[in-house]
């Protein structure tokens, strides 16, 4: 054993695994500590990185939830609009019924009142003209004798006639 002492080879190796140990004995604890460090760390940045997507969803679901709500509103909205563009169509269609029927009754009215203004002219004009024809009858057929009579008769008859 003494003979393998004294090779250089046996040196080598003996100070290598001292130096090894060396190694670990001072670098074990300072390499397991980061190692417990970087493992922490990765931890802490997994559990970030699940809170963040936990987080992400809930927003997501939130946002879904003010989503539906929006367009049930607006499909909301959209029916009242319908509703009400409905309500407005049939006032318009019965103020329309109403506008033409006044202005239908105001047309029958117009065409009554020009009907009784042309029996009324026809009529005064069947009346000057029965007095234009009894005038010139009675101007050619009268003698003075007769007109004188007629007159007088005319003038006794009068008080009669205005009470």
């Amino acid at each position: 054993m003494t003979e393998l002492l004294k090779t250089a080879e046996i040196w080598v190796a003996i100070s290598f695994l001292i130096f090894v140990a060396f190694v670990l004995w001072k670098g074990l604890k300072p390499m397991l500590g980061s190692l417990d460090a970087r493992a922490a760390r990765i931890k802490q940045e997994l559990d970030d990185a699940q809170r963040l997507r936990e987080e992400a969803q809930k927003l997501l679901a939130e946002y879904q939830r003010k989503e539906r709500d929006a367009a049930s509103e607006a499909e909301a909205m959209l029916a009242h609009a319908r509703e009400e563009a409905g309500r407005l169509r049939a006032k318009a269609a019965e103020d329309l019924k109403a506008s033409i029927a006044r202005r239908e009754a105001q047309a029958l009215d117009r065409i009554a009142q020009a009907e009784a203004q042309a029996e009324a002219d026809v009529r005064a004009e069947a009346v000057n003209l029965a007095v234009a024809v009894t005038h010139h009858l009675l101007a050619d057929n009268l003698d003075a004798k007769e007109s004188d009579k007629l007159i007088d008769q005319s003038i006794k008859e009068l008080p009669g006639k205005l009470h």
